[in-house]
């Protein structure tokens, strides 16, 4: 759903930089408080994963594919607020690295895939676990509906903003169907792809799912003259164990993602591609002003292996997430330590 420069008019797309911003400002603020020792490390990594995870498109219709956003996924691994940080630094990189996403729609792209994924993600992700059953299958289910629900959600945000101030005229309401119906499918993609990371990292090391953490499990004893009684298991405190394992697995398996098997990501359009070139959205596309870069299209230039160029700047594009991801999250990280220090 990275949105291309030329499809928002001047006012819009500042609104949307104006917001993002503010946005941004809010979630360093907020990312204080969720990252410690071990949502910090973790955060670096859930950028690139989502950066390597973002070249697989996978298809949901015929003609049209849809690929992770992701802010569901990092808010429940990392907090909603460290999240919208991880995607905003993934769509940095997109944009300036790899031509993937305009520059003058920054905004609106970091206002969509981040903000308001990982808002919406949040919130169904919340409801859900605080009424169903305290289990790890609980956290699962949620993560894939709160993943499921913020991708049409975020569709139907870019089809209220093109109608305030996009380039082309539309018909709102097939242009709303059309973003609906097949960021639903997407969704479900995103859906699963969140819950199999969740579970995934919940039955090696559940104590890194900020999600997960404080799980009560309700238990039903029942005493020799019949009677039942419930109590409350309290998770006894993880003990301290070393993250170098889950980082360096995470980030090989980040680095075969990018590199290896997004050469075999589908090449049908995304959802909001099919939908543009459709509905003639894209009647004033722009190109992007850093298109002659060396790593735009996902690609090296001057590589004429088109496998290799794709691995290459696969494996460029993670180096580079975790580098700026990981320099945002320290930094934050080690403030907030200071400041622990004067107040103490």
């Amino acid at each position: 759903m990275h949105v291309p420069d030329g499809f928002f008019n001047a006012s819009v797309s500042i609104a949307a930089g104006a917001f993002a911003a503010a946005g941004l400002a809010v979630c360093l603020r907020g990312a204080r408080r969720e990252l410690d020792d071990r949502t910090a490390p973790m955060a670096g990594l859930v950028a690139a994963f989502i950066f390597a995870v973002q070249m697989l498109n996978f298809p949901v219709a015929a003609g049209t594919s849809g690929h992770l956003l992701g802010g569901t996924l990092a808010a429940v691994l990392v907090g909603p607020y460290t999240a919208v940080l991880c995607v905003a630094v993934v769509l940095l990189v997109q944009g300036f690295f790899f031509a993937d996403g305009g520059l003058t729609a920054l905004g609106v792209n970091i206002t969509l895939m981040a903000i308001v994924t990982a808002a919406v993600g949040w919130t169904v992700f919340r409801l859900i676990v605080r009424s169903a059953p305290r289990s790890r299958a609980a956290v699962s289910v949620a993560a894939f509906i709160g993943a499921a629900v913020s991708v049409p959600v975020a569709a139907m945000g870019f089809t209220v903003l093109f109608w305030l101030g996009g380039t082309a005229p539309i018909d709102v309401s097939s242009v709303a169907i059309a973003m609906g119906g097949v960021h639903v499918l997407i969704g479900l993609g995103e859906g699963l792809i969140t819950a199999l990371t969740v579970s995934s990292v919940l039955a090696v090391r559940p104590d890194l799912v900020y999600g997960a953490r404080g799980l009560k499990t309700r238990l039903l004893l029942r005493t020799a003259d019949g009677r039942s009684t419930e109590v409350i298991d309290e998770p006894a405190p993880a003990p301290a164990r070393s993250l170098r394992p889950i980082l360096i697995g995470g980030a090989l398996v980040a680095v075969l993602l990018a590199g290896v098997v997004s050469f075999y990501a589908s090449s049908s359009p995304d959802g909001l591609e099919k939908v543009a070139g459709d509905k003639g959205l894209n009647a004033n596309e722009q190109s992007h002003v850093l298109g002659d870069s060396p790593l735009a299209d996902y690609g090296v230039k001057g590589v004429g292996n088109e496998r290799l160029a794709v691995g290459l700047a696969g494996v460029a594009g993670v180096g580079i997430t975790v580098l700026a991801g990981g320099a945002i999250f320290y930094t934050v990280r080690r403030r907030t330590r200071d400041r622990e220090k004067v107040s103490a």
